[in-house]
């Protein structure tokens, strides 16, 4: 990806008052046969400018039309799906307004803002990124390591069974602030 593009998707949300994550969930539910809709759909009804609505459609629809992302990103570590597949049961659990967003190297976990990531970090290794603003590091819960700014910590997961009372814990706390 080019540093214009990544620089306009990271002021995205200061300028269209949404990140890219989100605009691609609400495109997802409005179902737009033409690219040209969907902008202009962005256009009028939220009053984003021409070059975002169209970096925001064309993103959106490079994701949607990708095969399936989860599968491709446990490609070679199948032994990781379970840890996957156990986080998003939990996190799908935790309210109706939570949306799981597959993307290309990782899954953002969305209920108004993004409060997880799911990413399969090593053939042993699943990192769960959360946000967890003004929450301090400690015990299993690591500063944000390779998430930057898309996240505030992280939980290392190599094992179903590292899914476990406290994960769910720091999980429930990162849903319920990310309204």
């Amino acid at each position: 990806m080019d540093q214009a593009l990544e620089t306009m998707i990271a002021n995205m949300p200061a300028k269209t008052g949404k990140n890219l994550e989100e605009w691609t969930v609400l495109l997802r539910q409005e179902n737009f046969n033409k690219h040209s809709e969907a902008v202009a759909f962005l256009k009028t009804t939220y009053g984003v400018t021409h070059g975002f609505a169209n970096t925001i459609v064309t993103l959106s629809k490079e994701e949607s039309d990708s095969p399936d992302l989860v599968a491709t990103q446990y490609e070679g570590k199948e032994s990781l799906k379970p840890i996957y597949d156990l986080l998003i049961a939990t996190m799908t659990k935790l309210g109706d307004d939570v949306v799981v967003v597959p993307k290309k190297g990782s899954v953002s976990v969305i209920r108004k803002n993004q409060f997880a990531l799911i990413k399969p970090a090593t053939k042993k290794r699943i990192d769960l990124g959360l946000k967890l603003k003004g929450v301090d590091i400690q015990g299993r819960l690591e500063n944000s390591g390779p998430f930057g700014s898309m996240c505030t910590h992280r939980i290392q997961l190599q094992q179903v069974t590292e899914v476990d009372k406290e994960v769910v814990n720091w999980l429930l706390k990162a849903y319920e602030m990310s309204l």
